[in-house]
């Protein structure tokens, strides 16, 4: 009784101790971790692909517009360079909705890690 309290309690200060950029990381860990499950399983994952594709174009609208609010404290340069990321991120997953191969998926696998791991710097 008393573990199932603490490790409740401890969840929820986790949560509550995580700041953003640690969520948007994880966030895009989460995104690559579902693609790279596809990917490996590709015959019997492949119909999680557009559910795994959708999550990762809304995880990239949303970090989108947190990048380009006004109060951003990011340079102009690098709001311009994630926000020509996120457009090749939309093309590329448009490109593999049309015609879907598990070998398109390492481009955005490859962006969703590298950035977690700036953001985790």
């Amino acid at each position: 009784m008393y573990s199932t309290h603490a490790a409740r309690a401890y969840q929820q200060t986790s949560r509550a101790v995580v700041t953003g950029r640690e969520l948007e990381a994880l966030l895009l860990l989460k995104s690559a971790a579902q693609l790279q499950a596809v990917r490996d399983s590709w015959e019997t994952r492949r119909p999680d692909l557009l559910k795994a594709l959708t999550y990762n174009r809304k995880l990239w609208i949303v970090l989108i517009d947190l990048i380009l609010k006004p109060d951003n404290p990011l340079d102009d340069e690098i709001k311009n360079n994630l926000f020509n990321l996120s457009l090749f991120i939309f093309r590329h997953t448009l490109e593999i909705e049309c015609d879907p191969a598990p070998e398109k998926l390492g481009a955005l696998i490859d962006v969703n890690r590298a950035i977690a791991e700036g953001l985790r710097a």
